[in-house]
C-alpha cells in the first residue's frame, strides 16, 4: 500500500498508549488499530485532526506517501504538447 500510516512512531514518541490515544481522540482502541495497521479505507478530516491535536503534529507525521511501483531504469518520460 502507498500510504503508510506511522501513528506507532507518533505515539511511542510521547509514551501514550492506544487506549489512552484512543479516548482522547474520541474512537474506540479497535478503530485506533485498524488506523495504526493501515486497514482502514479512509480516514475523516475531522479524525486526522483530532489526532494532530493530541499529538501536536502535522498530517505528514502521521502519513506518508511511499511509491510502490518499481522505477524503470533508464527509462525516458517524453511529453508534447498537441496542437
Amino acid at each position: 500500500m502507498p500510504i503508510v500510516v506511522r501513528i506507532d512512531v507518533e505515539l511511542a514518541k510521547r509514551k501514550m498508549s492506544v487506549g489512552e490515544f484512543a479516548e482522547r481522540i474520541g474512537l474506540t482502541p479497535a478503530n485506533v488499530a485498524v488506523l495504526k495497521n493501515g486497514r482502514a479505507k479512509a480516514v475523516r478530516f475531522s479524525t486526522l485532526e483530532a489526532m494532530c491535536r493530541v499529538l501536536e503534529c502535522q498530517p505528514g507525521d502521521l502519513l506518508e506517501w511511499v511509491d510502490d511501483e518499481p522505477a524503470t531504469e533508464g527509462a525516458d518520460v517524453h511529453f508534447s504538447r498537441q496542437e
